[in-house]
């Protein structure tokens, strides 16, 4: 069992057959239209975790990017990333690259603009996100940028929701998605969940998840880059898109060191 499994059920917008992620589309790429000046011009863009690369697409129209590397554990979502390409009207040299953002450093070469998109980070313990940082810090120029888009789920889910044994993922006419809570793992720091579908009971996965807050992502990438800002989703404005976590200029140094010990 795997993401791959789990992702065939979740309803996430970002196939672009799917005219509400065409949408979803637009909108990413007006925010880096606001973030005009806190990034590079022209830059080689790079988009971890991709999925089919919705996020990738849009700062490439929206920066004119001469090179668009996809990057994502799930293979077969890698190759829609063309279509979102003929979407947005643009013609980078696009690679696809299937592999562990955790490795990211030795499966490409140096970008200019790195990008974290869709909330991803649950998927990743402390330790994981360590390494990411470092793999990223590698993987960009001495000015290059990242750039994440979080939410705060220690705020939105711990204290304005509450934490849930039991819980619909998503629901479609055919199927309903449930998690269940099976534990906490002490040591990483992670919720373990089963994910069941519906009727029928159908176990899915397990995963283990991290409710990342902002404040603790901020102050590992500040180990990492020597500049570093939260943008809320008050200050850009565009619907549908979360709070952004902007790093620049990485330690390179620091990240090689890093890396050393793990």
């Amino acid at each position: 069992m795997s993401l791959e499994e789990l992702y065939r059920y979740l309803r996430w917008r970002m196939d672009p057959d799917d005219e509400l992620a065409v949408g979803r589309f637009w909108g990413i790429m007006k925010v880096f239209e606001f973030m005009e000046g806190l990034l590079p011009e022209e830059p080689r863009v790079l988009d971890l975790c991709a999925g089919t690369g919705i996020a990738g697409a849009a700062a490439a129209r929206a920066t004119n990017a001469p090179l668009l590397t996809v990057l994502d554990a799930r293979k077969e979502d890698l190759e829609k990333a063309r279509k979102w390409i003929e979407i947005a009207g643009i013609s980078p040299e696009l690679r696809l690259v299937t592999g562990d953002v955790r490795e990211v450093s030795k499966l490409v070469g140096e970008h200019d603009l790195a990008l974290l998109w869709g909330l991803t980070m649950p998927h990743f313990d402390p330790f994981d996100v360590i390494r990411i940082f470092a793999n990223v810090a590698l993987s960009l120029n001495e000015d290059g940028v990242f750039v994440m888009e979080e939410t705060d789920r220690v705020y939105g889910i711990l204290y304005q929701v509450g934490y849930k044994d039991f819980l619909v993922e998503s629901k479609t006419e055919d199927y309903t998605l449930i998690s269940v809570h099976e534990g906490y793992n002490l040591k990483r720091g992670t919720f373990k969940r089963t994910y069941y579908k519906l009727p029928g009971f159908e176990k899915i996965t397990e995963e283990e998840h991290r409710l990342w807050d902002l404040a603790s992502q901020l102050a590992i990438g500040s180990i990492f880059f020597r500049e570093w800002k939260l943008i809320t989703r008050n200050e850009h404005g565009i619907n549908g898109v979360s709070h952004l976590l902007y790093f620049r200029r990485p330690k390179k140094n620091t990240a090689r060191e890093v890396l050393a010990d793990f």
